[in-house]
């Protein structure tokens, strides 16, 4: 029998300012879902998030929750002012037996539940935001860019998390190597409209530029035929006005229909133009350090930066990467060692934390309050890059419309304010570009854009990130920081890198591994033991259960392979099968590994 829906819309109407969001919606989740909620930035993915989860009443409509469920929301803005601490928000409501889920989930996501509310930053809120949702363990969960502020490590515990859970998910985000993991189906919000493919989002752009393409092909039929009907109007009608009075009101429908298209949203115009060439060689460092007290940032270091390399810098939150390139560019000077800068450099900068913007002034007052974009004697209008433009069509550019212009930054979305500070950066000439978090907020159309401007772009690039895909994308090479001072260049990007170190980018359950030693079956009943962390003393306990469904599914892949037809009858259902049956083997051995390696070291600790 058919499982009911977990959540279902139906009807649903909405609007805001005078401008519908939604017009007539309907859509499910069903139970295991694992969606990715894709559009543009303002396309309407958070509203809808918010409906959703019931926190935002549709003008018309129903949203129906399946009985004895829960749906749980990750807030972008927590309010944790009734908390002391990040553990006391992130356990609120929790039976007491269940607190250790915070627990691993702090552990994973990085932050100390013991951190006092009044001192934490906005991504520790937003990170115990997270381990509040985990640990409540709904039937589903709605997560809404759920990996800013995570470095790339609890990013993956996250993946690793979400692929084990037996819950559906609804997820909007940035990051396409992670979409592109861990969904099997896209919510694609455009224009209004929200369509559905059983597809996760390695399939989307695939998907978009079809549907995009027979849109093309339906619009210039219509103008064909639009076009001839006008043609008949005009030199036929006269002499059979009355018979034909019904084809002039067809092709008055026609033009109607035209008229009421919706011409999807262009991406944004945003060009960079290198400044004057700077030197062949931009940097020149040499055993720079640096240490804040008994902390060591960075132990001697060695780098030679060339005039059009793509820099990227990885590794954990709090490591050094920003400290790094501000010694690079000379912002702050290291401790020991030197820093030389080439000629005719001329550096700008896109700062993550977005502190060149000021969120009580307006968008116009945010460009034409900037001393170099400033046109003497007018006060509508902005350089850029050596060329007045008027303000309004600088912002439209962008993707901003009339009335934004004269808005509050604080009033933008985080893809907004990115793109707005992108238009503070493109507007002045440079030949070396500093971007710290460049791709936080910023939609598919958007990144993809981005992308092409920094491949086209003449000068050099310096760029943290934890997107992994937007990496693998820019980076020529990729200094990683490994911890305790440690920074290693590797040739590539991050997939380079992973390869280099001989870490392949696959959770640690279900990446291939060495058999294990002994072929005695481990005893899978000890408890977990001391000299373990949290997390590992959990892995240990769950690992049996892990190993156990490997098992099961081995066995039932093997037997299905037992039948002597089957390659003949059905080859390309033992080709998958096959491979599965492989997967499932190199899984259940760094499993049965992993076990082994833990079992010992708490064995040993004790």
């Amino acid at each position: 029998m058919a499982r009911a829906p977990l959540l279902q819309l139906t009807d649903i109407s909405l609007t805001f300012g005078g401008n519908p969001v939604f017009d007539n919606l309907s859509l499910t989740v069903q139970q295991g879902d694992r969606i990715a909620l894709v559009g543009r930035n303002g396309s309407g993915k958070s509203t809808l998030m918010k409906v959703m989860a019931g926190l935002v009443e549709p003008d018309r409509g129903e949203v129906v929750l399946n009985a004895g469920s829960h749906v749980g929301y990750m807030e972008q803005e927590p309010d944790l002012s009734a908390f002391a601490t990040l553990g006391d928000f992130a356990r609120a409501g929790l039976p007491e037996a269940e607190g250790y889920r915070v627990e691993m989930a702090a552990e994973g996501l990085k932050f100390d539940p013991d951190r006092t509310v009044s001192t934490a930053s906005g991504g520790e809120r937003r990170r115990a935001a997270l381990a509040r949702l985990l640990a409540q363990a709904p039937e589903l969960m709605l997560l809404d860019e759920p990996t800013n502020h995570l470095d790339i490590e609890a990013i993956g515990w996250l993946e690793d998390h979400l692929n084990q859970t037996r819950a559906a998910y609804v997820i909007i985000s940035h990051d396409r190597a992670f979409l592109r993991r861990l969904t099997r189906a896209t919510l694609w919000i455009d224009r209004g409209e929200v369509r559905r493919q059983d597809r996760g989002f390695e399939h989307f752009e695939e998907w978009r530029e079809a549907v995009w393409t027979a849109e093309d092909e339906a619009r210039h039929k219509l103008d064909r035929k639009i076009k001839a009907e006008a043609r008949w109007a005009v030199e036929g009608i006269s002499a059979r006005r009355k018979r034909n009075q019904g084809r002039v009101r067809a092709l008055q429908a026609l033009r109607a229909e035209r008229a009421a298209q919706i011409t999807r949203q262009g991406a944004a115009a945003m060009a960079l133009e290198a400044g004057a060439q700077s030197g062949k060689k931009v940097i020149e460092a040499k055993g720079i350090g640096k240490a804040f007290g008994a902390r060591t940032i960075l132990r001697p270091f060695d780098l030679l930066v060339r005039r059009g390399d793509r820099i990227a810098f990885v590794g954990p939150n709090g490591v050094g990467k920003t400290t790094l390139i501000k010694m690079l560019t000379g912002e702050i000077p290291p401790d020991e060692g030197s820093v030389k800068h080439g000629t005719n450099l001329e550096i700008a900068v896109f700062d993550q934390a977005r502190a060149a913007l000021n969120p009580d002034l307006s968008l116009w007052e945010s460009l034409t309050g900037d001393a170099e974009m400033r046109v003497s004697g007018r006060a509508d209008q902005v350089m850029v890059r050596g060329q007045p433009r008027h303000v309004v069509a600088y912002l439209k550019d962008f993707l901003f419309d009339d009335a934004q212009a004269r808005a509050p930054v604080r009033s933008l979305s985080g893809g907004e304010k990115a793109r707005l500070l992108l238009a503070r950066l493109m507007a002045k000439p440079s030949n070396l570009l500093v971007l710290d978090e460049p791709t936080n907020d910023l939609d598919v159309e958007t990144l993809d854009l981005l992308q092409d401007i920094l491949g086209d772009y003449d000068g050099t690039v310096l760029l943290v990130s934890h997107d992994r895909d937007f990496i693998d994308r820019i980076a020529t090479t990729t200094i990683a920081m490994e911890g305790d001072g440690r920074a290693v260049a590797y040739a590539g990007g991050w997939s380079d890198y992973r390869a280099q170190r001989g870490t392949e980018d696959v959770p640690a359950s279900e990446r291939p591994g060495k058999a294990p030693q002994s072929p005695k079956t481990p005893d899978r009943t000890s408890p977990a033991k001391a000299g373990l962390s949290f997390t590992e003393k959990h892995r240990l306990e769950e690992l049996p259960a892990v190993i156990e469904r490997l098992e099961a599914e081995i066995a039932k892949l093997s037997e299905f392979l037992a039948d002597p037809d089957l390659y003949q009858t059905a080859p390309a259902k033992f080709q998958k099968a096959s491979e599965a049956l492989s997967a499932r083997q190199a899984a259940l051995n760094a499993a049965e590994e992993e076990w082994l390696m833990l079992e010992e070291k708490s064995a040993g600790a004790g």
